[in-house]
């Protein structure tokens, strides 16, 4: 199949391209952006006038709860809804049942992603067997089952020693470790940030210190085994500051942010509200501010949707006893572009947020357009206006603190090794 998209505005990044001119695909990968290729002939069109033609965008943490937890979703399922948002690159953290602790269940998820043919999935595998916390796993073995990194997921390790070894583990074998900076200890039974609107609630907090104090940990530990890490989701100031200034003394780290923790505070739980119950809690005014800031000075590197899908009774019960993560795929995209609304972002430097830097993290061919590339492409209308409704969502999970808002952007095709699976509604 040969495609010619025509008429768009390519904005790519990755190769400093933002203009309106046309794109031509043949076998699955980029031939050319601008003049098309000596004999050109196209079987298939597409007209993306008044529309944006980006590389498929890349989303560095999406739980599709398969295997294991298929009550919630299925990978075809959450698959298809990143489809639908123009996601074409996920990455799947190793707390799935089982755990990504072996190179069996990595191929597992990527055959079943690959039977489903709407997104490519790049599992992360488990840091310690079972994500026990004190075992270390075979990496090199995962390394060799094609994961991207490593990860303990939200689950703390036994001690700081055990850190330490799989940190120089990994270095051994130049993997990337992500990370979540949590203090088990400082976190205890928290449920949302410790303040006053957690005191006003009655609620266990989560202190600002339960993040800055892993963060410090993990900086020096990254400083003695020389690993390359990623930080993910960043919910403090404070924490994002430790980073940044890390960053700027020539430490090998990355960090992200969720999309949520751009847009909502504490105060947005202030009624109980279950939707946003989030981990790491949503944070203060000042907090939001500074990751903002974050994300416009390059500090943090992008922005992903952190995607948990859960099942409607996960969210009926008591605030604190609900479970944590909110459906975020289909939130992304428009998400990203309210911050170009914001003044805070060009429009090409949003979309690097969710193309090509989050595919440098993951040390990934995707997230740009380069001849020769697989042709993964998004196309979208930046003027659309919708509303998320739980009735109109794509994936399984219908828990989102976004119901209601109206939002700009809608994705009009989605280009998967240069075959279209999605096409939005004209």
């Amino acid at each position: 199949m040969r495609t010619e998209i025509i008429n768009g505005r390519v904005v790519d990044p990755g190769n400093q391209v933002d203009k309106v001119c046309n794109l031509y695909i043949a076998d699955g990968v980029v031939l050319a952006v601008g003049e098309p290729p000596s004999g050109f002939t196209a079987d298939e069109r597409i007209d993306a006038a008044g529309k944006v033609v980006c590389p498929g965008l890349v989303d560095l943490s999406a739980r599709l709860r398969e295997p294991g937890n298929e009550h919630k979703a299925t990978i075809a399922s959450e698959t298809y809804a990143a489809a639908s948002a123009g996601i074409t690159s996920l990455c799947c953290p190793p707390d799935t049942d089982p755990v990504i602790d072996t190179p069996a269940v990595a191929e597992l998820i990527r055959q079943r992603a690959e039977a489903a043919g709407h997104a490519r999935v790049y599992p992360l595998g488990a840091m310690t067997q079972g994500l026990d916390g004190s075992r270390l796993s075979e990496m090199a073995a995962l390394q060799h089952a094609r994961c991207v990194g490593i990860s303990n997921a939200s689950i703390p390790m036994a001690n700081t020693q055990v850190l330490r070894r799989a940190m120089e583990y990994a270095a051994t074998f130049d993997m990337t470790v992500f990370l979540h900076a949590e203090d088990q200890w400082l976190r205890g039974n928290g449920c949302m940030h410790e303040g006053k609107v957690a005191t006003r609630l009655g609620l266990p907090g989560i202190p600002e210190a339960a993040e800055t104090v892993a963060v410090a940990r993990d900086l020096a530990l990254i400083e003695h085994t020389g690993v390359r890490a990623h930080f993910c989701r960043l919910s403090t100031g404070k924490a994002l500051r430790m980073v940044a200034r890390a960053q700027y003394d020539g430490l090998p780290i990355s960090a992200d942010v969720s999309a949520q923790h751009l847009f909502l505070t504490e105060m947005d739980a202030d009624d109980f509200n279950t939707q946003c119950h989030i981990l790491p809690p949503l944070r203060t005014q000042r907090d939001k501010d500074a990751l903002r800031a974050g994300i416009a000075n390059g500090a943090l590197a992008a922005i992903c949707s952190d995607h948990q899908p859960h099942e409607p009774d996960a969210k009926l019960a008591p605030f604190g006893d609900t479970e944590p993560g909110a459906s975020a795929l289909e939130t992304l995209l428009s998400l990203t572009l309210r911050l170009v609304d914001d003044g805070l972002l060009a429009l090409s430097d949003a979309i690097a947020r969710i193309t090509c830097r989050p595919a440098q993290i993951l040390g990934i061919n995707a997230g740009n357009l380069a001849a020769g590339n697989p042709a993964d492409v998004c196309i979208f209308d930046p003027e659309a206006l919708w509303i998320l409704t739980r009735e109109g969502m794509v994936s399984r999970g219908r828990n989102s603190p976004f119901i209601g808002w109206e939002l700009r952007g809608r994705v009009a095709y989605t280009l998967l090794g240069g075959k279209i699976v999605y096409k939005g509604q004209a």
